[in-house]
């Protein structure tokens, strides 16, 4: 029987060649260049930032401005800023007037301001928001407009907290007095829009033999003005146990560039259980995303002080 050689006795093997997989440097757990790119993703660029906040100055002033005052109210140096509205000239984004040689918004920037006019869409904006505000607040969403025939719905979203609301459905025309989106129309449009279909419901309140035992019904003129006051005072409406028996709803108006109302984002849920307190939380992200979705259509800060 041969021997077998021990281990020490066998001859050293040769080292294997390096492959180019094996000279290539170990791969890091966490692939840097994913992170790089991921973040590279999240950054803009500086200069068109800076190039818009000396238009947005132009924008707040709503007149032509000299150098020296642009300038100043985009906190920088008065020969950058010049830089930077010659390069807007040539595109027509900014205009200098020949005689006193200030810069105001040129004829592309208010092609850019059509533009956007036209392709906002209220209902689009809306509905993220809506889905969010759903499942912040557990209760049902709607979103109306001004129809035909008055408040109208025309988008809703389910809550998780209460029970689906059957009796309001996509298509369905709410009254002015006894809704809360009602009134909040009424207390942001013009009479001469709301004033055929008010006098058609005091009459109907008025025939009514059994009235509703409830207070939150306006019974008067005077009533009707001062339930108007508490609505554009607060910036929203309420409306408790009249449109439905048990329930409370809240609604947000949704303003355009032109501070009118367009639209109106109303939460609404058993009453006991949908906090409608006017300062309330409820009511406070309710306003901010009706907000939101003002700020899309171009209602700003300007035209609330208005």
């Amino acid at each position: 029987m041969p021997k077998v050689k021990s281990a020490a006795a066998l001859p050293a093997a040769k080292p294997a060649k390096k492959t180019a997989a094996a000279k290539a440097p170990k791969a890091r757990a966490t692939a840097p260049h994913k992170e790089a790119v991921a973040h590279s993703k999240r950054r803009g660029i500086q200069s068109i930032e800076i190039g818009f906040r000396i238009l947005d100055v132009l924008r707040t002033a709503g007149r032509p401005m000299p150098l020296r005052q642009i300038a100043e109210g985009a906190g920088m140096a008065v020969a950058n800023v010049h830089y930077y509205l010659v390069s807007f000239q040539a595109v027509g984004v900014i205009r200098q007037e020949a005689d006193s040689g200030h810069y105001g918004l040129g004829p592309y920037a208010l092609k850019l301001g059509m533009a956007a006019l036209e392709q906002f869409d209220v209902f689009t904006s809306a509905r993220p928001v809506m889905a969010e505000l759903a499942a912040t607040v557990g209760h049902t969403v709607f979103l109306g407009v001004w129809g035909n025939r008055g408040p109208t719905i025309v988008y809703r979203i389910e809550g998780g907290a209460s029970r689906p609301i059957l009796e309001l459905r996509v298509g369905s025309v709410l009254p002015l007095l006894n809704s809360a989106l009602g009134r909040n129309f009424l207390a942001h449009l013009p009479r001469t829009i709301t004033g055929e279909l008010l006098k058609q419901e005091l009459k109907i309140n008025l025939d009514d033999k059994h009235p509703p035992s409830h207070s939150d019904l306006p019974q008067s003129a005077a009533d009707i003005e001062k339930m108007l006051a508490s609505v554009k005072e607060n910036g929203l409406s309420r409306c408790r146990d009249a449109l439905l028996p048990h329930f409370t709803s809240l609604s947000a108006p949704v303003f355009d560039h032109l501070g009118e109302m367009i639209a109106a984002i109303t939460v609404m849920g058993p009453m006991g259980i949908l906090d409608d307190d006017l300062q309330g939380t409820t009511a406070k992200t309710l306003k901010a995303r009706a907000l939101q979705i003002s700020s899309d259509a171009g209602f700003g800060k300007e035209v609330a002080t208005k």
